[in-house]
C-alpha cells in the first residue's frame, strides 16, 4: 500500500510509519488496519466485533487497535461516544477503498469468476420456496454460488444496511426502510391454525367468547405477522396474549398439531396445512406483504433473482401477487 504522511507537529505519520533516520520506514500492520476499518465503519468496537467475517473477541480488537495508536502516536477516535479524531477520519478515507474493493478485485482477478449473490430470509422461505426460484434462475445464469442468512425482518433489514447481504425477502408492514429499494412480491391472508378435534369451526366462535382461554401461539413480537394479528384483535377490542412463541411458522403448525394451543399462520400449503390441524380464514385482518429489499440499482444477478421469484409466484399463487414491476 502507498505511503501517504502528514505533519503532527515534528512527528510524520501514514502508512507507512515513523522509523529511525537512514532505515527503511515500518510499515503498519495490515490487520491491524483492518480491525481499525471495521470499528471506525460500525461505530465502535463491540459492533465492529459483530461484523468482522471471522472470529476475534472483543478485548483482542481492542489491544490491537491500542497498539496502532502506539505506533501512530495519535489517538485515532474517542470511545465513549464513539466519535473519530480527525486523525481517524484521514486513516478511514485512506483504507476505507482498499478494504471495501477487495472483494470486487478479487473476483475480477480470477480466472473463472464464479457470480456471487447474499439472500437473506427467513428460514422458511430458504428451505422451502428459494429453491425454486434458484432452479428458475439457474436456466439463465448456471453455477451461481449463494451464501445464504435466516433471521428474522429486523436482523434482515440490519444485515442490509451493514451490507452483510445482497438481498433481503421478508415480510414487510408500511413503507420499507430508508435508503433500500423495494418490490413487493405477494400478499398472503392470514389465518388461525387449530387442532383437527377442536371445537372451533370459524374464528368468529373465538371472538365471540368473553375470555379466550386457550393458549395462543406465535411468532415472536417483533415480526410483522405478530403485529398484524395484534392489530387485528385491537380493532376487535380484544385482548388475547401468546403463551408460546415460536421461532418458525412451521414450528407453530406442529405446535397446534401436538395440542398446544391456537396458532397464528400464513395461508402457505406448504407451511400451514397438516394432517392434524383444520385451518380457519382470518376476514378482515390484513394480509402479510412478502418483499424484495436491496440498495441501490439491482445488480443484473439481483435483478435475476427478482425475476425468478415474480415467475414462480405467478405460477404458484397467482391470486396473491403484487403488480409491482422492477424497473
Amino acid at each position: 500500500m502507498p505511503a501517504i504522511t502528514r505533519t503532527n507537529g515534528s512527528r510524520r505519520m501514514g502508512i507507512a510509519s515513523g522509523s529511525a533516520p537512514g532505515t527503511l520506514p515500518r510499515m503498519m500492520n495490515i490487520h491491524h488496519l483492518e480491525l481499525f476499518y471495521y470499528v471506525a465503519k460500525c461505530g465502535g468496537i463491540s459492533r465492529a466485533v459483530r461484523h468482522i467475517p471471522y472470529g476475534i473477541q472483543q478485548p483482542a480488537v481492542s489491544s490491537q487497535i491500542l497498539l496502532l495508536e502506539e505506533d501512530l502516536g495519535t489517538k485515532l477516535f474517542e470511545r465513549s461516544p464513539f466519535r473519530l479524531t480527525s486523525e481517524g477520519e484521514e486513516l478511514f478515507a485512506y483504507v476505507r477503498p482498499f478494504f471495501e474493493n477487495l472483494e470486487a478485485l478479487g473476483t475480477k482477478l480470477r480466472k473463472s469468476p464464479t457470480p456471487q449473490i447474499r439472500i437473506g430470509a427467513p428460514e422458511l422461505v430458504l428451505r422451502e420456496y428459494l429453491p425454486a426460484i434458484m432452479q428458475l434462475l439457474g436456466r439463465k445464469h448456471p453455477g451461481v454460488r449463494l451464501s445464504l442468512q435466516s433471521g428474522f425482518t429486523p436482523q434482515l433489514e440490519a444485515w442490509l444496511q451493514d451490507r452483510q447481504i445482497d438481498l433481503a425477502i421478508t415480510p414487510l408492514e408500511g413503507r420499507p426502510p430508508a435508503r433500500l429499494r423495494c418490490l413487493r412480491l405477494m400478499r398472503v391472508p392470514l389465518v388461525l391454525l387449530v387442532h383437527k378435534k377442536s371445537r372451533y369451526r370459524s374464528a368468529e366462535e373465538l371472538w365471540g367468547q368473553s375470555r379466550i382461554e386457550d393458549s395462543l401461539i406465535t411468532l415472536p413480537a417483533i415480526e410483522n405477522i405478530s403485529r398484524l394479528f395484534k392489530k387485528g384483535l385491537q380493532r376487535r377490542r380484544i385482548d388475547w396474549t401468546p403463551s408460546i412463541e415460536a421461532s418458525s411458522l412451521d414450528i407453530v403448525t406442529q405446535y397446534v398439531a401436538n395440542g398446544y394451543g391456537v396458532g397464528v399462520n400464513v395461508n402457505l400449503p406448504g407451511v400451514s396445512h397438516h394432517p392434524q390441524v383444520r385451518i380457519l380464514p382470518l376476514e378482515g385482518f390484513e394480509p402479510i406483504e412478502m418483499a424484495a429489499l436491496w440498495h441501490g440499482e439491482p445488480t443484473p444477478l439481483i435483478r435475476a433473482v427478482l425475476e425468478a421469484g415474480q415467475r414462480y409466484i405467478r405460477q404458484a399463487w397467482p391470486q396473491w401477487q403484487c403488480e409491482d414491476q422492477l424497473e
